[in-house]
């Protein structure tokens, strides 16, 4: 593998001097509200520089390569990442496939700490798939997010050939092909839901302003900070460049989970039960559909005989899971949830095994159950593994479960007159109702 030239940037911030190449961007195309909120002491470009890659014990940082007798400029990266290589030339990697590029946002949490990882291994497109990693974060946060770099570079992925860490989304999201968009601001004792649909909606306006200015035209785009259903209507509203189809809200958690509980009730391990949906919302609204599923084939409910706790424990089961969790580890499901993010990629990524089905929230323009158009909403769908998807039409819906998936429906119509603003319809109007809907555990 070849190296590139070295030459030494002049270094200006102790703060910042470590080993990596990073630029730091005063253009963050936040909102000022959402600066304000979050980034009350924000750094300045005139303190800032680049500093120097891990990989040269004289801290210089590679800016250039010599390949066939010609100098390429070398863009932003991260210390090992900053040396060049050649797919063709290393007999490992003649079989491999295209690299790819997938940006993080909130590529410092607790989230992407589990998930990167699982990314760069291999374990999600598969062991012949390179990836670029972009990742994400806030200015008061670089510092981490070097140190998530610095762990990928360590864990020596063969298939990780390179890792750009940034502030600005007009610079991570660019070329990417898959946006995984998990940074948002978290919400505090006492804030109201609409407030925390406003500031956060304000994030995934600017991101998807970004994606549609930089990405790439097909780019898959993975909701997961919420409220992520409006989060991601706010995000394809702001790319109209972009197929409202390659969006989705992360539901594939409230999935698991049900599953899960279902399991335990039928007495069955969790790899028996198939065709589980979660309708609607990622709230307390949300529908874990037992009406469809099925355990070793056989309708969940001729093998479940205890109707009752269908209709009402199981559901509640689902809903307070993430609840439950923080009583007993004192944290939330960080890494259940990565690992609900990895199943929601595999699903778009291989073939639906035939007859089953799984849960994403998905723009529902021309869906076959009569919801409520211009939503995005969780419903059961199918993929023949091109990262494209379909929705299920061969699935039963009674009165009982119509009446739920309706109650959903109002909610997340409620939500979209909450972000009127952000999407381009008018004038906001903010009117959720007396009861908190928020999980247990997203506060």
């Amino acid at each position: 593998m070849a190296m590139s030239d070295l030459s030494t940037p002049k270094t200006t911030s102790p703060l910042l001097r470590s080993s990596s190449q990073l630029r730091l961007s005063s253009k963050l195309h936040l909102s000022n509200q959402f600066r304000h909120l979050l980034l009350p002491t924000p750094l300045h470009t005139s303190s800032i520089s680049k500093i120097s890659c891990s990989v040269s014990q004289n801290n210089q940082a590679p800016v250039a390569v010599q390949d066939n007798g010609s100098v390429k400029t070398k863009k932003e990266c991260y210390g090992v990442f900053c040396l060049t290589y050649d797919l063709k030339a290393e007999e490992e990697t003649k079989s491999w496939k295209k690299m790819i590029s997938i940006a993080v946002s909130g590529a410092a949490g607790m989230i992407s700490n589990h998930l990167l990882f699982k990314l760069a291994s291999g374990a999600v497109f598969g062991p012949d798939q390179p990836i670029a990693l972009k990742l994400l974060g806030s200015e008061r946060s670089i510092q981490a997010l070097e140190g998530v770099a610095m762990e990928l570079e360590d864990s020596l992925f063969p298939l990780l050939r390179e890792v750009d860490i940034g502030t600005d989304p007009y610079e991570v999201f660019q070329d990417v092909e898959w946006a995984l968009l998990i940074g948002a601001k978290p919400r505090g004792p006492g804030m109201e839901r609409a407030a925390l649909l406003d500031i956060n909606g304000q994030i995934f306006a600017e991101q998807g302003k970004a994606l549609n200015a930089v990405a790439s035209p097909n780019v898959k785009v993975l909701v997961v900070g919420n409220p992520c259903n409006t989060n991601a209507l706010i995000c394809l509203k702001n790319a109209p460049n972009i197929p409202a189809k390659n969006f989705h809200a992360l539901t594939r958690l409230d999935e698991n989970r049900a599953k899960c509980q279902l399991a335990l009730k039928a007495g069955v391990f969790y790899d028996k039960v198939s065709n589980m949906t979660i309708w609607g919302n990622h709230s307390t609204t949300q529908v874990p559909d037992f009406l469809n599923a099925r355990i070793n084939g056989r309708p969940v409910k001729e093998v479940i005989t205890d109707h009752k706790w269908l209709e009402e424990g199981f559901t509640e089961s689902v809903q307070k899971r993430g609840g439950l969790l923080i009583q007993k580890w004192g944290r939330s499901s960080a890494a259940s949830t990565a690992v609900s993010i990895v199943d929601a990629i595999k699903s778009l990524v291989t073939p639906t095994p035939e007859g089953d089905w799984f849960s994403t929230g998905v723009y529902t323009n021309g869906n076959p159950y009569g919801i409520a158009e211009d939503l995005v909403f969780s419903m059961p769908c199918r993929s023949n593994g091109d990262g494209d998807y379909e929705l299920v039409k061969d699935v039963e819906i009674d009165d009982y479960l119509r009446k739920r998936i309706a109650k959903s429906e109002a909610e997340l119509l409620a939500e979209k007159k909450c972000v009127a603003h952000l999407t381009g319809d008018g004038i906001a109007f903010c009117d959720l109702g007396p009861v908190d809907t928020m999980l247990p555990g997203e506060v």
